[in-house]
């Protein structure tokens, strides 16, 4: 077989089984390339577009209405760009387009468009949207508040860790400054934020939050700055939720999960005080306090290029470190007791404590989760105890607690030092990596970011020493 063909065959391959549409059209505006994901997302069978003008085949659209149209007069791309319409089936889709022209030497060829489904998606950020806009209607009119609001007292702690991070966020109550909580997932970052929020001088003004890492970029951008209706978007006049936090608080949870150029817009707004709806031509000034929450250390974010160096310092003018719950063990007893009185109440049981050798084993875990590992832990163990048992013990916990303590491996213990240097490092690897293996559950990817090194580079290691 020719190598042409092969590798045509190869392409052609590589193009049917990938989960985006995709569409390709010659100089003449013929279909050339149609795969299976694009027909179905456009409900058209594949023999009805290919070797068809797309003119033809697609006679409503025009430069005002496609990406495809607009690349082909401009023969500049047009990356992520939202576009919604009506497929032949009459369904309404959304997708994140990425059309490119074709060149040759500098002639073109044609274009190829690159189209994700993310209809089910744009309507869940929709319904966010209008549901977070009936809340703050409601917060206007004093009517009954649906969401938890948490404050200073909700923090459990008497660690020092613990009472230096509350006593950060209390002297910034009072204050409009920028604010940046750095902590692992679970330890309890949004108490701090709403704690701030609703102990300052904006606790009357609303309170928002959204997860950064929920939504594709495009339509992160929408549902913050809000939408003008468009022709590409399909969206409608809506304001978002920089808006309806106007006076108030934005939690932009997970910030380093946004997009650069999502940030770099975020950064403009902090900056200059107004937004711009997308598609939309008009400055709207705004008021609005901002929270961001981090679940990696920023500075290592910003050599990952995750999180921009710019961004960071207007963000960071109030730094707070929550720590994780493995350098507060102090605190479990107190946090178990609260957990207990929450769930008692809940669930109608009678149970007056943790059994002690749980506590140990508590103790002696790592505690990936953080606060909300064991409060889920509480919880669940509170489902299996019986209406007449009053203590939480062992076979009301899951396994792996006491698995950790008995299988914990101290280095130094058991190495032969009489053994050669490579040999000993060698087994003080292995026993690093048995120990990462057992505190990140057995998942890989959380152990190889616990020893700082590549997931394949840990397959590898793992192979090696047979574990």
């Amino acid at each position: 077989m020719k190598k042409d063909n092969m590798n045509n065959i190869l392409m052609q391959n590589i193009l049917q089984s990938i989960d985006e549409g995709i569409h390709v059209i010659d100089s003449n505006g013929k279909t050339i390339m149609y795969n299976d994901v694009m027909e179905k997302l456009e409900g058209l069978e594949k023999e009805v577009v290919l070797n068809k003008k797309f003119s033809d085949v697609f006679p409503s659209l025009d430069e005002e209405t496609s990406t495809l149209f607009t690349v082909m007069k401009t023969g500049r791309p047009i990356l992520d760009r939202t576009q919604t319409y009506f497929n032949y089936k009459g369904q309404k889709i959304t997708t994140i387009n990425t059309t490119i022209p074709l060149f040759d030497n500098g002639r073109k060829l044609g274009a190829v468009e690159i189209a994700k489904d993310i209809t089910k998606i744009k309507k869940l950020s929709e319904k966010l949207l209008d549901l977070q806009e009936e809340l703050t209607k409601q917060n206007k009119e004093n009517t009954k508040k649906t969401i938890p609001k948490y404050t200073f007292d909700n923090i459990i702690g008497n660690s020092e860790g613990i009472k230096k991070a509350i006593n950060i966020a209390r002297k910034s109550c009072n204050t409009s400054s920028s604010v940046l909580i750095y902590g692992e997932t679970g330890v309890g970052k949004e108490l701090f934020a709403q704690s701030i929020h609703y102990e300052g001088v904006r606790k009357n003004k609303p309170f928002i939050a959204q997860n950064c890492a929920a939504l594709p970029e495009s339509l992160l951008e929408g549902l913050l700055f809000g939408t003008v209706k468009g022709s590409f978007t399909g969206a409608i006049d809506r304001p978002g939720l920089f808006e309806q936090a106007n006076g108030g608080t934005l939690l932009l949870d997970e910030i380093n999960s946004m997009g650069m150029n999502l940030q770099a817009k975020l950064l403009r707004v902090l900056q200059e005080g107004y937004i711009r709806r997308v598609g939309g031509l008009k400055d709207i000034p705004i008021d609005v306090r901002i929270i961001a929450t981090t679940n990696e250390d920023p500075k290592k974010a910003i050599e990952q290029v995750s999180l921009r160096k710019d961004l960071y310092y207007r963000l960071n003018v109030v730094s707070l470190t929550v720590p994780p719950l493995r350098d507060r063990t102090g605190d479990i007893e107190l946090l178990c007791d609260s957990f207990i009185r929450k769930y008692n109440k809940k669930l109608k049981k009678d149970v007056w404590m943790v059994s002690q050798d749980i506590m140990n084993d508590f103790d002696n875990y790592m505690w990936p989760g953080n606060v909300r590992e064991l409060e889920s832990m509480i919880e669940g163990a509170m489902n299996y105890i019986n209406q007449d048992e009053n203590v939480l013990k062992k076979y009301h916990f899951p396994l792996y607690i006491d698995e950790v303590r008995e299988k914990d491996i101290k280095l130094g213990n058991d190495i032969d030092m009489t053994k050669s240097l490579p040999d000993i490092i060698s087994k003080i690897e292995e026993k690093l990596i048995i120990n990462a293996m057992m505190y990140s559950d057995r998942n890989i990817s959380r152990a190889a970011k616990s020893l700082g090194i590549k997931r394949q580079t840990l397959q590898h290691k793992l192979k090696k020493y047979n574990i």
